[in-house]
Protein backbone atom coordinates (compact mmCIF):
# COMPACT_ATOMS: atom_id res chain seq x y z
CA UNK A 1 0.00 0.00 0.00
CA UNK A 2 1.00 3.28 -0.33
CA UNK A 3 3.32 4.99 2.31
CA UNK A 4 2.90 8.60 2.67
CA UNK A 5 6.29 10.46 4.02
CA UNK A 6 4.92 13.65 3.84
CA UNK A 7 1.91 13.76 6.22
CA UNK A 8 1.39 17.29 6.75
CA UNK A 9 -0.46 16.94 10.57
CA UNK A 10 3.09 16.59 11.60
CA UNK A 11 3.57 20.08 11.01
CA UNK A 12 1.06 21.10 13.09
CA UNK A 13 2.21 24.11 15.36
CA UNK A 14 0.27 22.71 18.48
CA UNK A 15 -1.29 18.90 18.57
CA UNK A 16 -4.82 18.65 17.93
CA UNK A 17 -7.06 18.46 21.26
CA UNK A 18 -10.67 17.90 21.78
CA UNK A 19 -12.76 21.18 21.35
CA UNK A 20 -13.77 20.35 25.42
CA UNK A 21 -9.79 20.13 26.50
CA UNK A 22 -8.61 22.49 23.83
CA UNK A 23 -5.58 24.84 25.45
CA UNK A 24 -5.53 28.78 24.40
CA UNK A 25 -4.26 29.59 21.69
CA UNK A 26 -0.42 29.82 21.18
CA UNK A 27 1.24 32.36 19.29
CA UNK A 28 1.79 30.52 15.95
CA UNK A 29 5.87 30.92 14.80
CA UNK A 30 6.88 31.51 11.64
CA UNK A 31 8.21 28.94 9.34
CA UNK A 32 11.17 29.00 6.55
CA UNK A 33 10.22 27.89 3.15
CA UNK A 34 12.00 25.02 1.85
CA UNK A 35 14.78 22.67 3.75
CA UNK A 36 13.69 19.59 5.90
CA UNK A 37 16.44 17.85 3.56
CA UNK A 38 17.27 15.38 6.74
CA UNK A 39 13.85 15.13 8.14
CA UNK A 40 13.03 13.89 4.24
CA UNK A 41 16.13 11.00 4.13
CA UNK A 42 14.67 9.77 7.66
CA UNK A 43 10.63 9.60 6.49
CA UNK A 44 12.19 7.71 3.13
CA UNK A 45 14.81 5.39 5.01
CA UNK A 46 11.95 4.35 7.53
CA UNK A 47 9.22 3.70 4.08
CA UNK A 48 12.38 2.05 2.05
CA UNK A 49 10.88 -1.45 3.95
CA UNK A 50 7.15 -0.83 3.88
CA UNK A 51 7.47 0.20 -0.04
CA UNK A 52 9.06 -3.39 -0.83
CA UNK A 53 6.80 -4.86 1.02
CA UNK A 54 3.70 -3.15 -0.97
CA UNK A 55 5.64 -4.45 -4.22
CA UNK A 56 6.35 -8.34 -2.83
CA UNK A 57 2.41 -8.60 -2.23
CA UNK A 58 1.40 -7.17 -4.73
CA UNK A 59 3.35 -9.29 -6.83
CA UNK A 60 2.17 -12.64 -5.24
CA UNK A 61 -1.26 -11.56 -5.48
CA UNK A 62 -4.02 -14.37 -4.81
CA UNK A 63 -3.53 -15.47 -1.31
CA UNK A 64 -0.87 -13.75 -0.24
CA UNK A 65 -1.99 -10.34 -0.96
CA UNK A 66 -5.70 -11.59 0.46
CA UNK A 67 -3.86 -12.40 3.74
CA UNK A 68 -2.00 -9.16 3.75
CA UNK A 69 -4.84 -6.47 3.29
CA UNK A 70 -6.65 -8.61 6.32
CA UNK A 71 -3.94 -7.94 8.56
CA UNK A 72 -3.44 -3.96 7.40
CA UNK A 73 -7.39 -3.96 8.30
CA UNK A 74 -6.85 -5.56 11.90
CA UNK A 75 -4.12 -3.34 12.41
CA UNK A 76 -5.62 -0.01 11.21
CA UNK A 77 -9.11 -1.12 13.17
CA UNK A 78 -7.20 -1.34 16.12
CA UNK A 79 -5.65 2.47 15.39
CA UNK A 80 -8.89 3.68 14.58
CA UNK A 81 -10.77 2.19 17.49
CA UNK A 82 -8.52 2.94 19.77
CA UNK A 83 -8.56 6.57 18.86
CA UNK A 84 -11.88 6.78 19.11
CA UNK A 85 -12.34 4.84 22.31
CA UNK A 86 -14.24 7.11 24.38
CA UNK A 87 -17.29 6.43 22.14
CA UNK A 88 -16.70 2.37 22.73
CA UNK A 89 -16.78 1.20 19.61
CA UNK A 90 -17.30 -2.35 18.95
CA UNK A 91 -13.57 -3.72 18.17
CA UNK A 92 -13.73 -7.64 17.69
CA UNK A 93 -16.90 -7.27 15.64
CA UNK A 94 -15.27 -4.95 13.56
CA UNK A 95 -12.14 -7.15 12.79
CA UNK A 96 -14.62 -9.91 11.93
CA UNK A 97 -16.24 -7.40 9.49
CA UNK A 98 -13.36 -6.03 7.61
CA UNK A 99 -11.95 -9.45 7.20
CA UNK A 100 -14.67 -10.37 5.67
CA UNK A 101 -15.21 -7.91 3.05
CA UNK A 102 -12.00 -9.00 2.11
CA UNK A 103 -12.62 -12.41 2.07
CA UNK A 104 -15.50 -11.73 -0.23
CA UNK A 105 -13.67 -9.48 -2.73
CA UNK A 106 -11.23 -12.73 -2.90
CA UNK A 107 -13.71 -15.47 -3.42
CA UNK A 108 -16.91 -13.70 -4.43
CA UNK A 109 -18.10 -10.24 -6.00
CA UNK A 110 -19.30 -6.87 -5.31
CA UNK A 111 -22.43 -8.93 -4.78
CA UNK A 112 -20.76 -10.74 -1.52
CA UNK A 113 -18.97 -7.53 -0.35
CA UNK A 114 -22.54 -6.15 -0.09
CA UNK A 115 -24.14 -9.07 1.75
CA UNK A 116 -20.98 -8.55 4.17
CA UNK A 117 -21.92 -4.88 4.67
CA UNK A 118 -25.48 -6.16 5.46
CA UNK A 119 -23.89 -8.74 7.72
CA UNK A 120 -22.41 -6.14 9.83
CA UNK A 121 -25.35 -4.62 11.02
CA UNK A 122 -26.77 -7.84 13.27
CA UNK A 123 -23.30 -8.78 14.33
CA UNK A 124 -23.02 -5.04 15.80
CA UNK A 125 -26.53 -5.37 17.20
CA UNK A 126 -25.56 -8.34 18.95
CA UNK A 127 -22.49 -7.82 20.45
CA UNK A 128 -24.22 -4.19 21.75
CA UNK A 129 -26.47 -6.49 23.32
CA UNK A 130 -24.14 -8.54 24.81
CA UNK A 131 -21.96 -5.90 26.21
CA UNK A 132 -25.10 -4.24 27.81
CA UNK A 133 -25.13 -0.86 25.68
CA UNK A 134 -28.05 1.36 26.91
CA UNK A 135 -26.59 4.47 26.90
CA UNK A 136 -24.71 5.27 23.73
CA UNK A 137 -25.47 2.47 21.83
CA UNK A 138 -26.47 4.42 18.75
CA UNK A 139 -23.07 6.30 18.79
CA UNK A 140 -21.14 2.92 19.47
CA UNK A 141 -22.66 1.42 16.61
CA UNK A 142 -22.32 4.65 13.97
CA UNK A 143 -18.50 4.96 15.30
CA UNK A 144 -18.01 1.30 14.58
CA UNK A 145 -19.35 1.40 11.42
CA UNK A 146 -17.94 4.09 10.37
CA UNK A 147 -14.47 2.71 10.57
CA UNK A 148 -15.97 -0.55 8.54
CA UNK A 149 -16.70 1.27 6.30
CA UNK A 150 -13.83 3.78 5.82
CA UNK A 151 -11.22 0.70 6.10
CA UNK A 152 -12.18 -2.23 5.18
CA UNK A 153 -14.33 -1.01 1.55
CA UNK A 154 -11.19 -0.13 0.42
CA UNK A 155 -9.26 -2.93 1.49
CA UNK A 156 -11.80 -5.13 -0.43
CA UNK A 157 -11.61 -3.01 -3.68
CA UNK A 158 -7.81 -3.25 -3.53
CA UNK A 159 -8.20 -6.71 -3.71
CA UNK A 160 -10.42 -6.42 -6.16
CA UNK A 161 -8.39 -4.36 -8.55
CA UNK A 162 -5.67 -6.86 -7.90
CA UNK A 163 -7.39 -9.61 -9.04
CA UNK A 164 -8.24 -8.03 -12.43
CA UNK A 165 -7.24 -10.21 -15.38
CA UNK A 166 -3.77 -9.63 -16.82
CA UNK A 167 -3.29 -6.30 -15.41
CA UNK A 168 -4.40 -6.11 -12.18
CA UNK A 169 -1.36 -5.77 -10.56
CA UNK A 170 0.02 -3.01 -12.54
CA UNK A 171 -2.94 -1.25 -11.84
CA UNK A 172 -2.73 -1.68 -8.60
CA UNK A 173 0.90 0.07 -8.73
CA UNK A 174 0.58 2.71 -10.79
CA UNK A 175 -2.45 4.18 -8.47
CA UNK A 176 0.09 3.71 -5.61
CA UNK A 177 2.49 5.29 -7.79
CA UNK A 178 -0.33 8.04 -8.47
CA UNK A 179 -0.96 8.28 -5.03
CA UNK A 180 2.18 8.53 -3.60
CA UNK A 181 3.34 11.34 -6.27
CA UNK A 182 0.50 13.26 -5.92
CA UNK A 183 1.80 13.18 -1.90
CA UNK A 184 4.82 14.35 -2.11
CA UNK A 185 4.20 16.74 -5.09
CA UNK A 186 1.59 18.81 -2.93
CA UNK A 187 3.72 18.71 -0.13
CA UNK A 188 6.72 20.03 -2.24
CA UNK A 189 4.84 22.44 -4.01
CA UNK A 190 3.14 23.99 -0.87
CA UNK A 191 6.11 24.10 1.09
CA UNK A 192 8.07 26.30 -1.44
CA UNK A 193 5.03 28.39 -3.20
CA UNK A 194 1.54 28.00 -0.78
CA UNK A 195 0.02 30.74 0.67
CA UNK A 196 -3.18 30.31 0.40
CA UNK A 197 -5.32 28.08 2.84
CA UNK A 198 -7.68 25.36 1.87
CA UNK A 199 -9.12 24.05 5.19
CA UNK A 200 -7.47 25.62 8.41
CA UNK A 201 -9.75 24.66 10.53
CA UNK A 202 -9.07 20.71 9.51
CA UNK A 203 -5.16 20.64 7.98
CA UNK A 204 -3.66 24.37 8.43
CA UNK A 205 -0.46 23.72 6.12
CA UNK A 206 -2.57 22.18 3.06
CA UNK A 207 -2.28 24.81 0.46
CA UNK A 208 -4.18 25.69 -2.93
CA UNK A 209 -0.53 25.86 -4.40
CA UNK A 210 0.26 22.68 -2.98
CA UNK A 211 -2.74 20.85 -4.32
CA UNK A 212 -2.74 22.26 -7.61
CA UNK A 213 0.94 21.13 -7.80
CA UNK A 214 -0.05 17.60 -6.64
CA UNK A 215 -3.01 17.73 -9.09
CA UNK A 216 -0.99 18.40 -11.94
CA UNK A 217 2.54 16.21 -11.22
CA UNK A 218 0.51 13.28 -9.96
CA UNK A 219 -1.18 12.64 -12.98
CA UNK A 220 1.30 12.92 -15.06
CA UNK A 221 3.13 10.39 -12.71
CA UNK A 222 0.27 8.10 -13.07
CA UNK A 223 0.84 8.39 -17.04
CA UNK A 224 4.44 8.09 -17.06
CA UNK A 225 3.90 4.75 -15.25
CA UNK A 226 1.28 4.04 -18.25
CA UNK A 227 4.57 5.00 -20.28
CA UNK A 228 5.57 1.15 -20.20
CA UNK A 229 2.33 -0.44 -20.42
CA UNK A 230 1.37 -0.89 -23.99
CA UNK A 231 -2.46 -1.97 -23.08
CA UNK A 232 -2.96 1.09 -21.47
CA UNK A 233 -3.51 4.02 -23.52
CA UNK A 234 -2.29 7.71 -22.67
CA UNK A 235 -5.75 8.96 -22.28
CA UNK A 236 -6.72 6.47 -20.37
CA UNK A 237 -3.94 7.03 -18.39
CA UNK A 238 -4.05 10.48 -17.68
CA UNK A 239 -8.07 10.25 -16.81
CA UNK A 240 -7.05 7.43 -14.42
CA UNK A 241 -4.22 9.84 -12.99
CA UNK A 242 -6.31 12.63 -12.80
CA UNK A 243 -9.07 11.01 -10.63
CA UNK A 244 -6.51 9.50 -7.93
CA UNK A 245 -4.27 13.10 -8.05
CA UNK A 246 -7.33 15.08 -7.49
CA UNK A 247 -9.29 12.27 -4.92
CA UNK A 248 -6.04 12.17 -3.28
CA UNK A 249 -6.01 15.00 -1.09
CA UNK A 250 -9.68 14.20 -0.17
CA UNK A 251 -8.71 11.11 2.11
CA UNK A 252 -5.93 13.28 3.39
CA UNK A 253 -8.56 16.16 4.82
CA UNK A 254 -10.97 13.12 5.79
CA UNK A 255 -8.08 11.71 8.36
CA UNK A 256 -7.15 14.80 9.68
CA UNK A 257 -11.07 16.15 10.26
CA UNK A 258 -10.85 12.83 12.21
CA UNK A 259 -8.07 13.07 14.10
CA UNK A 260 -8.68 16.81 14.93
CA UNK A 261 -12.50 15.66 15.99
CA UNK A 262 -10.66 13.10 18.06
CA UNK A 263 -8.13 15.37 19.73
CA UNK A 264 -5.48 13.01 18.56
CA UNK A 265 -2.16 13.51 16.31
CA UNK A 266 -1.09 10.79 14.88
CA UNK A 267 -3.18 7.55 14.12
CA UNK A 268 -0.93 5.42 16.30
CA UNK A 269 2.79 3.90 16.75
CA UNK A 270 3.48 1.80 14.07
CA UNK A 271 6.06 4.21 12.21
CA UNK A 272 7.70 5.90 15.67
CA UNK A 273 7.60 9.02 14.91
CA UNK A 274 5.77 8.79 11.98
CA UNK A 275 2.46 7.98 13.25
CA UNK A 276 0.14 5.16 12.25
CA UNK A 277 -0.69 3.27 9.47
CA UNK A 278 -3.82 4.86 8.91
CA UNK A 279 -1.25 7.94 9.00
CA UNK A 280 0.17 6.10 5.73
CA UNK A 281 -2.74 4.67 3.92
CA UNK A 282 -5.55 7.87 4.54
CA UNK A 283 -4.78 8.86 0.93
CA UNK A 284 -4.94 5.62 -0.76
CA UNK A 285 -8.17 4.69 0.67
CA UNK A 286 -9.72 6.97 -1.20
CA UNK A 287 -7.48 6.39 -4.47
CA UNK A 288 -7.98 2.87 -4.90
CA UNK A 289 -11.94 2.79 -4.88
CA UNK A 290 -11.52 5.61 -7.63
CA UNK A 291 -9.14 4.03 -9.37
CA UNK A 292 -10.77 0.43 -9.52
CA UNK A 293 -14.23 1.91 -10.83
CA UNK A 294 -12.45 3.66 -13.56
CA UNK A 295 -9.47 0.94 -14.60
CA UNK A 296 -12.82 -1.32 -15.28
CA UNK A 297 -14.63 1.36 -17.25
CA UNK A 298 -11.41 2.57 -19.34
CA UNK A 299 -9.09 -0.88 -19.56
CA UNK A 300 -11.60 -3.40 -19.58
Amino acid sequence: MKIDLFDDDELFDEEPTSPRERPPRKPKRKRRRGGGSGETAKRILVALPWIVFAIAITVAGGLVFAAAMIAIGVVAISEYTSMASRYRPLTIPAYIAVAGLVVAAHFGTSFNVLYVIAAAFPLLFAFVVRARLREGATVSLGVTLLGVLWIGVPLAHAVFLRDLPDHGAALLIDVLVGTFVADTAAYATGRMFGSHKIAPNISPNKTVEGLIGGFVIGTMGFWFAGLYQDWLSGVDALLIGAAVAAVAPIGDLFESMLKRDLGTKDTGTLFGPHGGILDRLDAALFTIVVGYYLSVAVVY
